[in-house]
C-alpha cells in the first residue's frame, strides 16, 4: 500500500497528529451510531417513516448495536495482528461503511438490525485498534493527547446526529456518517502503520521509513533500535492467552482495564445516553428533552476536549480521581432527588436538581472517567499480548455496558429511580480510591517504562539539577517532564526536541 510521506511538508509532531486525525474519523461515525437510536427511533414511529417498527423492535435496535460488540471480539483479536493496526481500523471502516448504506436504503426494520449489528462488529474493531495505533506511534509526550481524540470524535459524532436526526430524513443523515467514512479511506490509506507492529513481523525496513515519516527525522536509529529490543524481548517471552491472567504485570493491567470498564458503565453514562428523557421528564417544563440532549452531549465534548489539553501536563491518576469524585457527588444529588420525589414530597419547586445534576454529570464524567480509560488501554498491555489484553478489555466494556443497562431497568422498576443512581454514585467513590490506591501514572513514561512500573521495577531518573529519585509504581513524578532524563537499563534516551546537558547522578 502507497504511503504518503506527510514530514516533507509538515514537521515536528503534525505527522503523528494527522495520522491520528484521519485515523479516528471512524470514532466520529461510532458517535454518530451510539447516539443514533434516540434522535431517530422518534423519526422511525412517525407515520411518514419509510420503515414502520413495534415497541419490541425498539428494544432490539438499542441491544443489537452491542450483540454486535460481543459478537465481534474474537475477529478483533485475530485481525489486529493478522493484519495489523492500520489495515484493522480499516477494516472496521468498510463495516461503518456497510452498515451507513443499509441504513439509508433499508426498507424493512430486520434490514435496521442487519446495520446495527454490523455497526456492533465496526464499534468493537475500531475501539481496540485504534487506541493501539495511536500509543505505538505516538511520543510519549503526546500520547494522552493523541489518544484522547478518540473520545473527542466519537462526541464529536453524538453532538453532530442529535443536532441533524430529528430534522432531516434518515437516508440524508446516514450519508452525511458514509460521507465522513469515505473521507477517512481516502486520507488515513496513506498513514504509516505501527512501527511496533512492523518490527513484531521483522519488517525493519518498512519500519524505519515509518518512524522517520512519524517524528519528521531521518535521525530515528536510537529509537528504533529501543522499540526493536522491546519488541524482541516481549517476542521471546510470547506465550499462552493464559499469561494474560499468570504474569503478575499482566494480570495488574487486565484487572486495571477490568475495573475502569465497569467503572465507565456503572457510572451511568450508558443509562444517561440512552434514558435522558425519562431522566428529566420532571423538568419539561424548563428545558425540552431534545434541546437538553444535545446540551448535554456538547458539555461533555467541550470538557473532554479540556481534559485532554491536560492529560499529559497532570497525568492521568489526578484526573481520574478528581473526576470520579465530582460524578458520585452529582449522581448522588441526581439519586437524593429522586428518593425524596418516590416518598410522595412535592418537589415541583426543585424540578431544576435533576437538570443541574445531568449536566454536572456531563462535565465531570468526561473530565476522567470517560475519557482516561480509553487512553490507559493500550499503554498497560506488552506489545506481545497487547492483541489479547485490549480485546478482553474491550469485552469487558461491552458486557458491562449491557449489565449496567439491565440493572438500571431493573432496580428502577421494582425499587424506584433513585436506587439506581446511589449505585451508581458509590460506585464512582470506589473507582476514585481504586484510582489512587492502583493504577500507575504513565504521564511521559515510555511503553517498556510502563511495563517496569507494573513489574514494580524501580525506574531511576536523573533532573538537571542533579537530584536522583527513585520512581515506584505508586509515587508520581513530580518533577518536570522537560528536566528529566530517563535511564533505563538497557539504554540512556533524551526525548527533547532540543539538546540539554543534564548532569546525571548515581
Amino acid at each position: 500500500m502507497v504511503v504518503i510521506d506527510v514530514s516533507r511538508v509538515f514537521p515536528g509532531n503534525t505527522p503523528q497528529i494527522i495520522a491520528t486525525v484521519t485515523g479516528t474519523l471512524t470514532a466520529l461515525s461510532d458517535g454518530m451510531q451510539y447516539g443514533w437510536s434516540a434522535p431517530i427511533i422518534p423519526v422511525l414511529q412517525s407515520p411518514s417513516s419509510p420503515v414502520q417498527i413495534t415497541d419490541s423492535d425498539i428494544v432490539w435496535i438499542e441491544n443489537i448495536y452491542l450483540l454486535g460488540g460481543l459478537v465481534g471480539i474474537p475477529l478483533t483479536m485475530y485481525i489486529l495482528d493478522k493484519f495489523g493496526r492500520k489495515n484493522t481500523m480499516l477494516i472496521a471502516s468498510m463495516e461503518y461503511l456497510v452498515a451507513w448504506l443499509l441504513v439509508a436504503f433499508a426498507s424493512s426494520v430486520e434490514v435496521i438490525f442487519v446495520a446495527r449489528f454490523i455497526t456492533g462488529l465496526a464499534s468493537d474493531t475500531n475501539f481496540v485498534a485504534t487506541p493501539v495505533y495511536i500509543a505505538e506511534i505516538s511520543q510519549k509526550k503526546i500520547r494522552g493527547r493523541l489518544g484522547s481524540l478518540i473520545y473527542i470524535m466519537m462526541l464529536m459524532g453524538v453532538v453532530l446526529i442529535y443536532a441533524i436526526g430529528p430534522f432531516v430524513s434518515i437516508a440524508a443523515s446516514s450519508s452525511v456518517g458514509a460521507g465522513i467514512i469515505v473521507l477517512q479511506l481516502l486520507t488515513f490509506s496513506f498513514m504509516p502503520e505501527s512501527p511496533y507492529y512492523l518490527l513484531v513481523k521483522n519488517r525493519k525496513e518498512e519500519a524505519r521509513r515509518a518512524l522517520r515519516i512519524l517524528r519528521s527525522s531521518k535521525d530515528v536509529e536510537d529509537e528504533l533500535n529501543e522499540i526493536a529490543e522491546v519488541v524482541e524481548q516481549e517476542n521471546e517471552v510470547r506465550g499462552r492467552p493464559l499469561e494474560l491472567f499468570t504474569v503478575k504485570s499482566n494480570r495488574k493491567a487486565i484487572t486495571i482495564m477490568t475495573v475502569l470498564a465497569f467503572a465507565q458503565h456503572y457510572s451511568g453514562i450508558s443509562v444517561m445516553l440512552m434514558n435522558i428523557h425519562m431522566i428529566l421528564e420532571d423538568a419539561a417544563t424548563i428545558i425540552p428533552a431534545s434541546t437538553a440532549a444535545i446540551i448535554f452531549s456538547v458539555l461533555m465534548l467541550l470538557a473532554c476536549t479540556f481534559s485532554a489539553l491536560l492529560i499529559d501536563k497532570v497525568g492521568r491518576r489526578l484526573l481520574l480521581f478528581v473526576s470520579s469524585f465530582l460524578t458520585a457527588v452529582s449522581l448522588l444529588a441526581l439519586a437524593t432527588y429522586f428518593a425524596v420525589k418516590d416518598n410522595d414530597v412535592d418537589v415541583k419547586d426543585y424540578n431544576w436538581v435533576p437538570v443541574v445534576a445531568v449536566m454536572a454529570f456531563a462535565v465531570t464524567f468526561k473530565c476522567g472517567l470517560g475519557l482516561i480509560p480509553i487512553v490507559m488501554t493500550a499503554e498497560l498491555f506488552p506489545t506481545n499480548i497487547k492483541a489479547l489484553g485490549c480485546t478482553v478489555s474491550d469485552a469487558m466494556y461491552v458486557s458491562a455496558g449491557a449489565s449496567s443497562i439491565y440493572l438500571f431497568h431493573f432496580l428502577q422498576r421494582n425499587y424506584g429511580m433513585h436506587v439506581p443512581f446511589f449505585l451508581f454514585g458509590c460506585s464512582c467513590l470506589l473507582v476514585g480510591i481504586f484510582a489512587i490506591v492502583v493504577i500507575p501514572e504513565t504521564k511521559g513514561k515510555t511503553l517498556d517504562e510502563i511495563q517496569r512500573l507494573l513489574k514494580g521495577e524501580p525506574l531511576s531518573t536523573s533532573c538537571a539539577n542533579g537530584i536522583h529519585t527513585n520512581i515506584y509504581e505508586k509515587v508520581p513524578l513530580l518533577s518536570s517532564c522537560d528536566d528529566v532524563v530517563e535511564k533505563s537499563y538497557r539504554a540512556t534516551k533524551i526525548e527533547e526536541d532540543r539538546p540539554v546537558s543534564p548532569q546525571l547522578s548515581n
